[in-house]
């Protein structure tokens, strides 16, 4: 019971938490996260895309938070895990968290995304979940990424609005629409790739900068590199390292059919 009476204490001195995690004891973390049991819940919805045996397998948890998704991969049988944050407070419950069950191994670092190449390895599977609305220069990440640190498969999720229609990317844009001086009309297609930008704030987030609708989201993966193997959930995507020169990979083994 002493156990138990310091990790709660542990875990009140750390709050408040984003993860809602289960750490025994009648614990949890966040059990009155506005969103519920978050993001045990929403993992759920897409956690068979993901391989069950990572046996041997290494992991780069980008934006881990409170480490829910770096411990479930533990849970897979990785042989290594590294979760990455540039909140110390986050890094601090991550450890606490994974050390509470049993996956003390797991490394947490402070390290920004943009800061990837300082780890100086390729990783086999890369989790970049909920994390690239909250950056000023999201597509230099995902490039970084892309040539820094995946070596296989990435597991994405951003937070998108609007059009959740597919879209066929147009080889060369035309500067007019034949026949007249107007712009193209695609631009105006609620389903063409559109990067919607936040100035101000997003459900009271003033981190929140982006909010993709599908079509970007898949268009920003594709061009920085990657093929996209599964669409489990709205907003995740699992992905695969396409070899580079990207062009040389053939646009039709990695374009989706509009409204696909």
């Amino acid at each position: 019971m002493a156990d138990a009476e310091t990790l709660r204490d542990e875990v009140d001195r750390l709050a408040p938490w984003f993860h809602n995690i289960d750490l025994g004891h009648g614990i949890h973390t966040a059990p009155d996260h506005f969103l519920g049991d978050y993001p045990r819940f929403k993992y759920a919805r897409f956690a068979d895309a993901l391989p069950a045996d990572l046996t041997g397998k290494t992991v780069l948890d980008i934006g881990c938070n409170a480490g829910f998704y770096s411990v479930e991969m533990a849970k897979r049988g990785a042989a290594r895990v590294v979760g990455i944050d540039s909140d110390d407070r986050y890094l601090a419950q991550a450890r606490l968290a994974s050390a509470a069950l049993g996956f003390a191994d797991v490394e947490f670092r402070n390290l920004s995304v943009y800061d990837v190449g300082a780890l100086g390895e390729k990783f086999d599977l890369v989790i970049f979940m909920g994390v690239l609305y909250h950056l000023r220069h999201p597509l230099l990440a995902l490039d970084l990424i892309r040539e820094h640190v995946a070596g296989d498969l990435m597991l994405f999720q951003t937070m998108q609005q609007g059009s959740k229609a597919g879209w066929t990317p147009i080889e060369d844009h035309p500067f007019h629409t034949p026949g007249s001086y107007d712009p193209p009309a695609f631009f105006d297609d609620p389903d063409y790739p559109k990067m919607h930008f936040i100035e101000w704030r997003f459900a009271g987030d003033w981190t929140n900068w982006w909010a993709p609708n599908r079509a970007a989201s898949e268009a920003m993966l594709r061009s920085a590199g990657f093929t996209i193997e599964a669409h489990p959930e709205n907003e995740v995507y699992l992905c695969r390292v396409a070899p580079l020169p990207y062009a040389e990979h053939g646009p039709s083994a990695v374009y989706p059919a509009k409204g696909a």
